[in-house]
């Protein structure tokens, strides 16, 4: 699925399934769907990613009432082997049946008999116990390969982990950018303690409360042209950096235009050296202590 040479992250393996390496840059898709941009230039995206080695798609049912969901069946009819698909359930459809429910309908949208990997959206009223009793069915029809859960702080990792099956959890999904670093300080020392990956939503700070601007920014423009890059290959680039030698984030930046799309993929030959990340951690320093956990 990925070149020898392209950085990844692995999942680690389950009880059912082997640890996988997956490419650090993947294919978000929210606001796809919507009509911001042609049906027919969303779906050529998709594809100009899987074939620049962005194997990883990323949506959810929530993304344009599942619209999302439907450009990405169509872009990968025919080519569902070259994807690792992941698709995410609200947390009011995650009950022992309503789950269940829920995931068929993506699975129909999307056009396949499986998703690679499926998330809790978000912490909802619905007992994680609950949520894991449907998410085993899933797989023990054949649905889905893993779980995981997104927009989770370290409280709810632990409650997660405290439950049978629990440990399983594959990765989580979270709003992460040079501007918005407050996983840093628990949550992301919590997921390398527990060998749990993370997946980087808005990795070019679309969003979040602690926005900056950062592709205007004075530090990033000057470290980006010096590099021979682009603001946003560099932003990427920060995002998916190894941390005490191991790569731990996958980022899932969205694109349409074909130059966008291109840029991300090259991003993933990007490697910063030790004074490029300490001048972008001096221009932008993580929080001293732990702060909430940024979500949109």
């Amino acid at each position: 699925m990925t070149h020898p040479s392209t950085p990844c992250v692995t999942l680690p393996a389950t009880a059912h399934e082997t640890g996988i390496e997956l490419p650090v840059i993947g294919q978000g898709t929210w606001y796809m769907g919507e009509g911001l941009a042609p049906h027919r230039d969303e779906v050529r995206a998709l594809q100009q990613g899987l074939e620049l080695g962005m194997t990883l798609i990323d949506t959810a049912e929530m993304y344009a009432d599942g619209g999302a969901e439907e450009v990405v069946g169509e872009a990968l009819a025919g080519r569902r082997t070259q994807a690792f698909l992941v698709s995410k359930v609200y947390p009011w459809n995650a009950g022992r049946q309503s789950a269940i429910e829920a995931c068929e309908r993506s699975l129909s949208r999307l056009g396949t008999d499986h998703l690679d990997l499926y998330l809790l959206h978000w912490p909802g009223s619905i007992p994680l116990e609950e949520t894991l009793e449907a998410f085993e069915r899933l797989r023990e029809q054949g649905k889905i390969r893993r779980f995981g859960v997104s927009n989770f702080d370290v409280d709810e990792l632990d409650a997660l982990h405290a439950l049978p099956g629990g440990g399983d959890c594959a990765v989580n999904q979270v709003l992460y950018h040079l501007g918005s670093r407050g996983i840093e300080t628990a949550l992301r020392p919590w997921a390398c303690r527990h060998g749990l990956p993370l997946m980087a939503y808005c990795p070019l700070a679309q969003a979040g409360q602690l926005r900056h601007d950062l592709f205007g920014h004075p530090v990033v423009r000057e470290l980006a042209d010096g590099l021979g890059i682009t603001p946003a290959q560099l932003l990427l680039a920060w995002v998916t950096r190894p941390v005490e030698g191991r790569r731990d984030v996958i980022a899932i930046p969205k694109a349409v235009q074909p130059a966008h799309v291109a840029d991300n993929a090259a991003a993933l030959a990007v490697r910063l050296d030790d004074e490029t990340v300490a001048r972008l951690d001096d221009a932008f320093p993580a929080p001293s202590g732990k702060v909430p956990l940024d979500i949109v």
